[in-house]
């Protein structure tokens, strides 16, 4: 591109750039201006008695709960309870005997603050039950009566809560919270079980609301799945973009909802007998609600009067070794690879997870580690590398006499393909040479991408300008939004850039061929794409690619400069054309193929010219 063509393009991004301001400021003022009317609307309204309909919302509560209790005992009192471990505090409410708020104790939020990871009216574990003659009940609904905490000879803790009649039902609700253990083991124990359940089968409702934790939501809401575990399969589904549904005709071991790093998760030892989970994704994104998900359950209890349900919540990190020890594949959950490169998340558990403990188990910077980690990476792959670079050194000496062929056959691109191979095959130079090296590194640079994205001990973790390398980094706020780019500014993303563009800026100086125009430019075009698609990552990942670049930079000049011979490689070449060429099979009928398709060519020109 001339020096015109770079100014008239600087000139359209400036355009484009002020006009998104001015748009954006504008839209600011007509929201303002409605915000506006609409206070001066709401003034004109009669005042609403808050105090009178929240005393009118309780009686109705209450009045609901007694008709919903029918025969069985309630205590009168809504109260909370709390169960408590090195890792996480559960507050526990006795209506409905269930978890009513979780904080894990060891994660922090932007701000500082404990993370929650449940908490609001919509979360709920509910099942409906016979309270009475033609009288069902949801036990969400139900106030138990609270027992005393107990601790036990492992220093685990238990509380229960209970509901009966007189007639000897009775509902048990049980909790044990292990110590340092993000596992609550849940039991539901059943007095009178032909009477509370009909046809032997609790349908339980787990309804769980995942609110944003992480600085991007629109990120972490891309991170969210609905993972679950089916007839031994594990699987998941991304939310989408309103939300979706699944059923399940076979067992179900456990079925979760996976934050970017954080995990609900729902578990039946004895398999839930089919399940049907839904969620639904709100629109309004100043709620800050990532996904609303419920969950219907069912749970054969069998014949007799008394029954248990042994179930179990999993409230806690994303954790590959913390999910890995509790036995039940729920370490599937931790996005190590999936689709196309679903096999790469070996490569992550065997390989690179083992080696990035021990590196940060020794050293303090997590950018540190990073970069070792990368350096190690990069060591494997040399010898993969080095063959690729001199494949392309082979191809370049022998650049002058694929020149002389262009010039000889001009615009009979068959004829030239031809000789081409050739040259190739009686130099002993494989056009795949180059291209090998380069698919078998895609496995290497997938893993490691899946990695720093899903690996929690990155959150939280700050590195020169990068305040977390779970999120991006930002060194300016733009006031308005680019399409394609963002509303920030990533440092390390220029710097993963710009090392690229360097790195596609040298490789065009070594081309074979650089007369196709779109060869041309597509070296300067893929590192202005990548700049709209990092500019969103975990600034781990931009690191990380920085570092990359840089070694692989630095390995193209030295191996280029002063490692591969030139001169040893064209007398290598010499060497290669005295020995007779040896052809398999399959080389031998392309060539005949090719011999064919040239005479009928020739033939036809022959015709045309009469």
């Amino acid at each position: 591109m001339d020096r015109n063509t770079v100014i008239g393009f600087v000139l359209i991004g400036m355009l484009l750039m002020g006009m998104f301001y001015f748009n954006n400021k504008g839209n600011a003022a007509y929201q303002a201006e409605q915000q506006r009317l609409a206070d001066s609307i709401a003034k004109t309204k009669p005042k609403v008695d808050i105090a009178k309909m929240k005393l009118d919302s309780l009686r109705f509560d209450s009045t609901r709960r007694e008709k919903a209790a029918g025969s069985l005992q309630q205590d009168g009192a809504v109260a909370e309870t709390t169960l408590e471990n090195e890792v996480m505090k559960i507050t526990f409410t006795n209506k409905g005997a269930q978890p009513k708020t979780v904080e894990l104790k060891n994660y922090k939020t932007l701000d500082g603050k404990p993370v929650i990871i449940q908490q609001g009216e919509f979360n709920k574990i509910s099942y409906d039950i016979n309270t009475g003659e033609n009288v069902t009940g949801h036990t969400a609904d139900l106030v138990f009566v609270t027992g005393a905490k107990t601790e036990n000879a492992d220093k685990s803790q238990t509380i229960t809560f209970s509901i009966k009649d007189s007639a000897g039902k009775q509902i048990t609700h049980q909790y044990t919270l292990r110590a340092n253990d993000y596992l609550l083991d849940f039991a539901i124990v059943l007095n009178g079980a032909e009477k509370l359940v009909s046809k032997n089968t609790i349908n339980l409702q787990w309804q769980t609301q995942t609110n944003q934790i992480e600085k991007d939501e629109v990120y972490e809401k891309g991170q969210t799945h609905i993972c679950y575990l089916t007839d031994g399969s594990y699987d998941f589904t991304m939310l989408g973009n309103s939300g979706d549904d699944k059923k399940f005709e076979k067992p179900v071991d456990w079925l979760s909802v996976k934050q970017q790093f954080f995990v609900s998760a729902l578990v039946n030892k004895n398999k839930f007998q089919s399940a049907e989970i839904k969620w639904t994704v709100p629109a309004d994104t100043s709620l800050h609600i990532l996904a609303q998900t419920v969950a219907s359950c069912d749970i054969n209890i069998g014949s007799g009067s008394q029954a248990t349900v042994p179930l179990q919540l999993y409230y806690g990190p994303s954790d590959y070794h913390v999910l890995k020890a509790y036995n039940n594949k729920m370490e599937n959950i931790v996005p190590y690879g999936s689709g196309v490169f679903a096999f790469v998340k070996y490569i992550n558990r065997h390989v690179l997870l083992p080696v990035f403990d021990i590196l940060r188990k020794n050293v303090a910077s997590m950018g540190i580690v990073i970069l070792l980690l990368t350096l190690f990476i990069r060591l494997l792959t040399s010898p993969i590398l080095y063959k690729s670079y001199v494949s392309g050194a082979k191809m370049k000496a022998l650049k002058p006499e694929i020149d002389k062929l262009k010039e000889k056959h001009g615009e009979d691109k068959q004829a030239f393909s031809m000789d081409q191979m050739k040259l190739w095959k009686s130099a002993g130079v494989s056009p795949l040479g180059g291209c090998l090296p380069a698919v078998l590194q895609i496995p290497i640079f997938m893993s490691l991408y899946y990695f720093f994205q899903s690996n929690i001990s990155l959150r939280g973790q700050n590195f020169l300008w990068a305040k977390d390398l779970a999120a991006y980094d930002s060194i300016y706020n733009i006031p308005f939004n680019i399409p394609f780019y963002g509303d920030h500014v990533s440092l390390f993303t220029l710097t993963a850039v710009i090392t690229s563009l360097l790195i596609s800026i040298y490789s065009m100086t070594n081309m074979q061929d650089n007369s196709n125009p779109v060869m041309k430019y597509m070296p300067y075009i893929f590192p202005v794409l990548l700049l709209g698609v990092f500019n969103k990552l975990p600034s781990a990942l931009t690191w990380y690619y920085t570092i990359s670049n840089t070694i692989t930079l630095i390995l193209q000049i030295v191996i280029q400069k002063y490692i591969i011979d030139h001169d040893k490689i064209l007398a290598q070449i010499e060497e290669n054309r005295k020995k007779p060429v040896k052809q398999s099979k399959l080389q031998e009928r392309i060539q005949a193929m090719q011999d064919a398709n040239k005479k009928v060519q020739d033939v036809k020109a022959k015709t045309q010219k009469k």
